[in-house]
């Protein structure tokens, strides 16, 4: 088979060869979607979009309907060699990674959802795609349908970015909320977010933030124009949330949500990005709260356009297929009139922020012995480590023990963290139940 050219006006028709790697629940409705729209989507692309090739594991598995048998294949090598637009909708890191590099090496533009690999190799994507001139799209590997990635990396261009807040997990955002409105414990949550489909068998990356933490990453990396990778993320899951934590959170009018949180320092004295996954207390009265079930949705706060909010379904076979599609029109319209999309930017090349430079705010909720002056020691370590204590707030008292509930201010990451390690060894706590970080203040 001879290796067709990339100069879409070669083609008779105006034709541009699609090569689809991977067919499961997005990946069936991009063909769906492509037979569906075959007019209008040539129209805005100004060629025909035709589909060359699937490439599955398995031929012969059950497909949708409307899956055309004869286009499936297991040679994806090939195929890749015959396109000029291939969509990755595979997965994971290896054996994805030499084909999407083989595409972008032959000048094919690439259209992935692949959070994982753009967040571990990034950069080796993106000098591939500068080195052939081909394009490099990824709208769904972040918020599934929400227009995160193109605002941040085309809209807000010409703005200063400051901080990125999201919820980009929408498993994580499903079981918190059927425990905070449904009094569920992790373990029913999760088994219902299982049996709706919202969590997979195994569901380590999603809980524990993995899943969270790529796609923060890539956030931060257009945001702040520095190549952040998954191992600058410090990361903590929902595993360890429990029904009281949920109580507690609506007693001080707050919820709880697992949130990728990336900010830019440039005070002090102090210039640099941080770049998190953890659950957060976050106040009713915060747009992020009212973020229910499967749903996604991320805060900018710009310079200039100041906050900009981007909502919507973060997952689901048709809303991700339509972020798929949304940059094949674009990556098409490119091989038919030129042009190209937007290079990786990251002249800024910021520091990561070092727990001590790292501003936060924690609520750290104690077991005390319930005893006069018990309450001035642990205020005396907030001092001692320099954390100024914003609220206390008592929550339940027996058996000559008190359980209080603390709200410092900001304060370092490091001095927080030394704070509960003297509290843990203070004799009058009889227990560190919890702690906690509070955002949207």
């Amino acid at each position: 088979m001879s290796t067709p050219t990339h100069e879409t006006a070669q083609r008779p028709g105006g034709v541009v060869r699609i090569a689809l790697l991977g067919c499961g629940t997005v990946g069936s409705q991009v063909v769906r979607l492509l037979q569906e729209h075959a007019d209008d989507l040539a129209a805005r692309a100004g060629a025909r979009l035709e589909l060359a090739g699937i490439a599955v594991r398995d031929t012969a598995a059950e497909r949708s309907p409307w899956v055309p048998r004869e286009l499936l294949t297991d040679d994806a090598a090939s195929l890749v060699r015959t396109a000029d637009v291939v969509i990755e909708l595979i997965g994971g890191i290896e054996p994805v990674r030499p084909l999407v590099l083989a595409a972008l090496e032959s000048g094919a533009t690439v259209v992935t959802g692949n959070k994982a690999l753009l967040a571990a190799h990034g950069p080796e994507l993106h000098a591939a795609a500068e080195r052939s001139g081909a394009d490099l799209y990824y709208e769904a590997a972040v918020a599934g349908a929400v227009p995160v990635v193109y605002g941040l990396r085309e809209s807000l261009a010409g703005d200063n970015v400051n901080a990125v807040l999201g919820i980009v997990n929408g498993t994580t955002n499903f079981i918190l909320d059927e425990m905070a409105t449904r009094g569920l414990s992790f373990d029913d949550a999760l088994a219902l977010a299982q049996e709706r489909g919202f969590a997979e068998a195994d569901p380590t990356a999603d809980v524990d933030g993995h899943d969270a933490a790529a796609k923060a990453a890539i956030l931060a990396s257009l945001a702040f124009h520095t190549r952040v990778s998954i191992d600058d993320v410090p990361v903590t899951g929902i595993r360890a949330i429990t029904a009281e934590d949920m109580a507690e959170a609506r007693e001080s009018g707050h919820v709880i949500k697992l949130l990728a949180v990336a900010r830019r320092l440039a005070d002090d004295g102090t210039r640099g990005i941080s770049v998190r996954v953890y659950p957060a207390l976050v106040p009713t009265s915060h747009p992020l709260a009212a973020v229910h079930g499967a749903f996604n949705a991320v805060l900018v706060e710009a310079a200039s356009a100041g906050t900009l909010m981007f909502y919507g379904q973060g997952a689901g076979g048709a809303p991700t297929a339509s972020a798929v599609l949304g940059d094949v029109v674009a990556a098409a319209s490119h091989k038919v009139h030129g042009g190209n999309a937007p290079r990786e930017s990251v002249y800024a090349a910021l520091p990561l922020l070092t727990p001590e430079q790292t501003p936060a705010r924690t609520q750290v909720q104690l077991r005390l012995a319930d005893k006069p002056g018990t309450l001035a020691k642990v205020a005396g370590v907030y001092g001692e480590q320099g954390v100024s204590i914003e609220s206390v707030r008592q929550t339940g008292a027996s058996d000559g023990d008190a359980r209080i509930t603390i709200i410092s201010h900001l304060a370092t990451e490091a001095a927080l963290e030394r704070t509960v390690a003297k509290l843990s060894e203070e004799p009058r706590v009889r227990e560190v139940v919890s702690v906690m970080r509070v955002e949207g203040v």
